[in-house]
């Protein structure tokens, strides 16, 4: 199983269109978007799937706040877990 974690692109290389500065929860990071379809090209605003520093999809504003709300509760929830 990998995590994805949504963020919102920043901006986009302009020497190197595979490369984009993202927000990722409140993170500013550099990210391969190389391995989006071919033809699919991400501008600043949109969202992004991101595992391992590489895009794996483009997301809706609901879908990623939807997996943000979700990741949230798990952390809480995790952090709530003894071990027996």
């Amino acid at each position: 199983m990998c995590l994805g974690i949504p963020a919102r692109v920043l901006s986009v290389g302009v020497d190197h269109p595979d490369l984009a500065s993202v927000d990722m929860v409140g993170a500013t990071r550099n990210i391969n978007v190389g391995l989006l379809d071919e033809g699919e090209s991400v501008r600043v605003g949109d969202w992004i799937l991101v595992h391992m520093g590489f895009a794996l999809q483009k997301m809706t504003e609901q879908e990623a706040i939807d997996a943000i709300d979700a990741l949230s509760a798990e952390r809480t929830a995790l952090s709530d877990w003894e071990p027996t």
